[in-house]
């Protein structure tokens, strides 16, 4: 029996950012809002919220709850991210720094113990 032989892909490393590495415009503003996404889907899943439950904490309706587990963040600015992860009895801590040298632009990051 003859032994197939598997196509060889190319294989690139990414830059951390997926958005940058498909081309998007605003590429850190659009990870930064998938990584607060991702902590709102956390603390939901730890507090084992239905999405209605979660919804009526966050002063939302239960589809934009949806929108937002499903990662369709759109409609869903940072800041607006932000205050849903408040109504949700989280802080939000905004940190401004130089960057280092060598580094003309600055960076948005989103940090914290869920992203850990």
């Amino acid at each position: 029996m003859a032994k197939r032989r598997e196509a060889e892909i190319a294989v690139i490393a990414g830059s951390g950012n997926v958005f940058a590495d498909i081309g998007l415009p605003e590429a850190e503003e659009e990870l930064a809002k998938a990584r607060l996404a991702s902590c709102i889907r956390q603390v939901i899943r730890r507090r084992r919220l239905t999405q209605v439950a979660a919804a009526a904490r966050m002063g939302i309706d239960q589809p934009k709850v949806s929108a937002i587990l499903n990662g369709r963040l759109v409609n869903f600015s940072s800041d607006r991210l932000m205050r849903l992860l408040t109504a949700l009895g989280q802080d939000v801590e905004i940190r401004v720094k130089a960057t280092p040298r060598g580094r003309v632009r600055g960076q948005i990051r989103v940090t914290g113990e869920m992203l850990a």
